[in-house]
Order: structure tokens, then sequence, then C-alpha cells
């Protein structure tokens, strides 16, 4: 047997583009509604769920849970459980987690300062489409 017949397949790169590339679910839970606030958030500082909960405006106890859920599986979020009574979980960061959040931090800031421009556009939009 020679080294040519042993040759292994190599996939090719990743490419977001392509319907089957699996950063295209990475892309969709960092970038989802909840995962960017929540990812947000964390660039702050730890936080308990209920704390998270009341910092992330609107986000129901199960959206909260299954995102955070999503987010520690991607290896975004640490998820320290203490073994005290009451139970107490604290949510942080990773380094991986922390290089997104950046990410998302800045397109967050620049859709808050872009609020008005957007308005704008949309109303010169809907004046055009009027019946």
């Amino acid at each position: 047997m020679t080294v040519s017949d042993t040759s292994v397949a190599v996939p090719p790169p990743p490419d977001v583009n392509h319907a089957d590339c699996p950063s295209r679910l990475i892309l969709e839970h960092v970038t989802s509604r909840w995962g960017v606030l929540i990812l947000a958030a964390l660039r702050e500082r730890s936080y308990r769920f209920s704390e998270l909960r009341r910092h992330v405006g609107g986000v129901s106890e199960k959206m909260l849970a299954q995102t955070l859920q999503t987010l520690e599986r991607d290896g975004f979020i640490h998820r320290d459980a203490k073994p005290v009574i009451p139970p107490r979980v604290d949510y942080s960061l990773t380094p991986l987690g922390h290089e997104v959040a950046e990410h998302v931090w800045s397109l967050a800031r620049w859709s808050e300062e872009k609020v008005a421009a957007v308005t704008t556009a949309r109303e010169a939009y809907d004046k055009t489409r009027a019946f």
C-alpha cells in the first residue's frame, strides 16, 4: 500500500453561504434576539438567572433558559452551579464568549446609534408604498 492509497478526504473549509455549513447554526445562536442581548449583558459581569432576566427586559424564563443552555453548549457561556441552599447559579462568558460578545456588542451599539436613520428610511419607504 502506498501513501496515495491512504488519502483521506479533507472537508471543505466553512462557508456560511453553503446551506449545510455548521457556521450558520453558530451565527443563528449568537445573533438571535436573546443571544445578542445575553452576550452583551454578560460582557459587564456575571449574572444570576433572575438578575439576567431583569437586565434583559422582555425575555421569558423559558427563552432565557433555552438561550443560556444553547450558548453554554456552544462554549460561549460558563454555568457555575454552587452547592449551597438555596441553590446559586452564576453565568459568565468563556474566553470564546468574550470574543463573540465584543462583536455583537458593536452591532448592538451601532443599531442604537442608527435608530433615527432607519426610522427615516422606513417612513420614506412607506410613503412610496401608500395606496
